[in-house]
């Protein structure tokens, strides 16, 4: 997944025009998603700007070459040494200085720079894993508010048949008008919660069209069925082993630690001795044909230092004080968070296996409910059952269908949360 989301992701995405029609499925949309996101996009750059550093940190330990160029002019100034006149003409010099500085802090911050590279590539997985779980979200919403849609759709046309029916009863005096009432509010009912789920089913869309980033009026047709993608092996997920090492909140919490850890390095080097050495080499050309000139530069230069912190009063040893006490700190939450995560790992292996209980139920009690409707609907077609028979039953069904459908999202939150953590 983290190779997948790497090359995925690229710094321009074509757009898309508008009343496009996009046919996706799941993988297809969330491969969408991570590809336009602007956050991934960021998340990226900041790879490459934490790589740019780490390079600025180990070239800092390498040699530097500088040139210069210095023209002089002492406007006829001459120097009078003990009766000797020397002339004091314009000149030019060119000069070329190598040197190189060492420090153990130097070295330090080359790793801490690396690390902090490392961590930015996993912001970019975790970023990619956040976007494609809010697709697949989102896609699987869609696809549960139209079934919603559907299932109160066959409810709405099975009544709409029997209060057809019981008008045309009412009219040669053979039923209550009472009944054709009862069966006309349950219909209005249904119309209205239909209306609801579509308004709800266009929201999703419109939440996956930001993530997808495409405009406003493109047509979303998502291929992939609600079966399809409930058939999935959640026994096996239950019983895979959970490995901190692959959590993406715990890689971002060790290299935490290290960083910490590097710091009070980093911290300890600063106190520690610096070397420096250079090496210089100066061409002068005096611009005057006066044979009495003195050049005193000479053409080449060498020069080395060694500088060692005697004294700093206690500051130093302060800092160090500090940034240790920093690292137990960033221990103890390492060890807090590995301790939640294995927590966390059992609560979501719970939640799953609870909403797969609740969503077996419910689907079995809606079938049952759906068939005990469908009984007393022929019942009232032929005189067996009243209206009222039929309105509670009918909400009833409703009742059922509705806690079916929340079992679902409850079975495919769990089920998104749980590879999550387990980074599947």
């Amino acid at each position: 997944m983290c190779a997948h989301l790497i090359v995925a992701i690229a710094i321009s995405a074509p757009e898309l025009s508008a009343q496009e029609r996009l046919s996706l499925s799941l993988s297809e949309a969330m491969d969408m998603a991570v590809e336009r996101n602007n956050t991934l996009k960021n998340a990226a750059l900041d790879i490459r700007v934490a790589k740019a550093n780490k390079w600025a940190a180990i070239a800092a330990m390498l040699p530097q070459v500088t040139g210069s160029a210095d023209y002089s002019n002492f406007m006829g100034y001459q120097m009078d040494l003990r009766g000797m006149t020397i002339a004091m003409p314009p000149y030019v010099t060119l000069g070329v200085r190598s040197g190189l500085t060492f420090t153990p802090a130097m070295l330090v911050n080359a790793q801490i720079s690396e690390i902090s590279s490392a961590m930015s590539d996993i912001n970019l997985q975790q970023s990619g894993q956040d976007i494609t779980n809010q697709v697949k979200t989102l896609y699987l919403s869609a696809l549960v508010s139209e079934e919603v849609v559907g299932l109160l759709g066959r409810n709405l046309d099975c009544l709409e048949r029997l209060h057809e029916m019981t008008t045309t009863s009412v009219k040669v005096g053979a039923s209550e008008q009472t009944a054709a009432d009862q069966i006309a509010v349950q219909v209005a009912q249904l119309q209205n919660s239909i209306a609801s789920s579509k308004r709800s089913v266009e929201m999703t869309y419109n939440s996956l069209r930001l993530l997808l980033d495409v405009d406003a009026d493109t047509e979303i047709e998502l291929t992939d069925t609600l079966d399809s993608l409930m058939a999935s092996d959640y026994l096996s997920l239950l019983d895979e082993d959970f490995e901190l090492e692959r959590n993406y909140s715990w890689q971002l919490m060790q290299k935490n630690t290290e960083l910490s850890r590097k710091q009070v390095l980093a911290t300890e080097m600063a106190a520690a001795p610096s070397i420096s050495a250079y090496h210089q080499y100066s061409y002068k050309e005096y611009l005057s044909k006066d044979a009495n000139v003195m050049n005193m530069t000479p053409p080449n230069m060498v020069g080395v230092t060694l500088s060692v912190p005697l004294f700093t009063s206690l500051q130093q040893t302060k800092k160090i004080q500090a940034a240790k006490l920093a690292y137990q700190k960033q221990l103890n939450t390492m060890h807090d968070t590995e301790q939640s995560l294995q927590v966390q790992h059992r609560q979501l292996c719970y939640n799953l296996s609870t909403a797969l209980d609740t969503y077996n139920t419910q689907r079995q009690n809606m079938e049952v409910t759906q068939r005990v409707f469908d009984n007393i609907s022929r019942r009232y077609e032929q005189g067996y059952s009243s209206a009222m028979d039929l309105t509670q039953t009918g909400t009833t069904l409703i009742n059922a269908q509705s806690t079916y459908v929340q079992s679902i999202m409850e079975l495919l939150n769990a089920q998104i949360a749980l590879e999550k953590l387990l980074n599947k």
